[in-house]
């Protein structure tokens, strides 16, 4: 969609879903933004409606079912959504001596349940109009479990062919899907890295590759395209090739 007019945004107190809440903001748009810092949230609200959008923010839990689809559908009905960025996630590692069940459990929750729990309240208005864009945030970590993250890696694996799946499914009712796999941007997730990070965006570059490529309908928008093509290789090696190189590789904390 060139011009999308109502936009969802969940994940938007900061980072990539921050960067492009700020990006989209202009006159005659309506913006529904979601995070878990309210404050944070109400930043970005102030600088969206001083660009001249039309702002709605809540608190949500994307891991909520019935809260999210409580919200998203209210949404709708004031402005039928255009574009669903479904970007709300967290991450965590290993660094602190081994990844927890809780710790595993919360992550798969945020990053799979949210990302479902987002999508389908706003599925079968969509499917009525005949009309609308989802775009979920997967990550080039999808491609390769890293052992220094297993639960985010699961997570953005299967947010990638759930993606690439229903943008199939979806195709016939109007609906475009781009799956969106970036490498290391900056902002609060990465910040807490304490080992070099390969080819790291500023998160407004980051905002504009994927604003271009949901311009496009893309069916996916990864970048850097270097750490793509380191991506890509690991995850065509075979895994005895391939382990011992990624266990050495530093853990995220």
């Amino acid at each position: 969609m060139k011009q999308p007019r109502s936009i969802v945004i969940t994940g938007a107190s900061s980072g990539i879903g921050e960067a492009l809440a700020v990006l989209y903001a202009a006159p005659g748009v309506a913006l529904a933004l979601t995070g878990r810092d309210t404050v944070r949230l109400e930043e970005v609200a102030a600088r969206c409606r001083a660009a001249g959008a039309n702002v709605a923010v809540a608190a949500v839990d994307v891991a909520d079912r019935a809260a999210m689809a409580d919200w998203l559908q209210r949404i709708d009905a004031g402005a039928p959504v255009d574009l669903l960025i479904a970007n709300a996630g967290m991450s965590a590692g290993t660094g602190a001596g081994g990844e927890t069940e809780e710790q595993a459990r919360r992550i798969l929750a945020v990053n799979i349940d949210g990302v479902l729990n987002s999508i389908h309240p706003l599925l079968p208005a969509m499917r009525a109009r005949g009309r609308g864009q989802i775009a979920l945030m997967a990550s080039l970590a999808g491609f390769r479990g890293l052992p220094g993250a297993p639960a985010y890696c699961a997570s953005k694996a299967m947010v990638r062919v759930y993606g690439e799946a229903l943008r199939g499914d979806l195709a016939e009712s109007g609906i475009g899907v781009s799956v969106i796999c970036p490498g290391f941007v900056k902002s609060r997730m990465t910040a807490v890295n304490r080992f070099p990070m390969p080819f790291l965006m500023e998160t407004a570059d980051a905002a504009l590759v994927i604003r271009r490529g949901l311009e496009r309908n893309a069916a996916r928008i990864a970048f850097p395209w270097p750490m793509m093509a380191a991506v890509w290789l690991l995850a065509l090696l075979p895994p005895a090739w391939t382990d011992r190189l990624l266990r050495q590789a530093p853990r995220k904390p």
